[in-house]
């Protein structure tokens, strides 16, 4: 098992060569792909490589096959630049962090304009009963008093 700063190396190397294998491929369907993350298993034996890709819908489709297809080249590729005795296998995960992130902050944004009318509709709108309704009588005549 290797140590968790041997694992992050490894797994910074490994996005790194992958992404230029990627970039040299000529599969028609692997269009702009974009290797964000990798992660190593303790034993360095398997890495699962996470991409987003630029484009609608069928264009994400075609891209995961079309990595899928390219998986023992690129994995052969990584393996050589590696120089370690087990080359690593390799799985292409669909990052969806930049869609969650995304759809985040619309909501925001929503409630942000909805914080915004309630403000608007509050702006000439006064207490129902007293200020604070929880001074008493008595506590009146002590704090202008002592405010004297």
């Amino acid at each position: 098992m290797a140590d968790a700063a041997k694992r992050a190396q490894v797994s910074k190397r490994v996005m790194e060569l992958t992404a230029q294998a990627v970039r040299k491929l000529k599969d028609p369907r692997v269009g702009m792909v974009t290797i964000t993350d990798a992660r190593m298993t303790p034993d360095l034996r398997e890495a699962t490589v996470f991409y987003t890709v630029l484009g609608d819908e069928e264009q994400v489709k075609a891209s995961a096959a079309g990595l899928e297809r390219a998986t023992g080249h690129l994995r052969t590729t990584v393996g050589r630049a590696l120089g370690m005795r087990h080359t690593p296998s390799l799985t292409f995960v669909a990052d969806t962090v930049p869609d969650q992130a995304n759809r985040i902050e619309a909501l925001l944004a929503q409630a942000a304009a909805a914080d915004a009318e309630v403000h608007k509709l509050a702006e000439g709108a006064s207490y129902a009963g007293d200020e604070n309704p929880y001074i008493e009588k008595g506590e009146e005549e002590d704090s202008e008093e002592s405010t004297r």
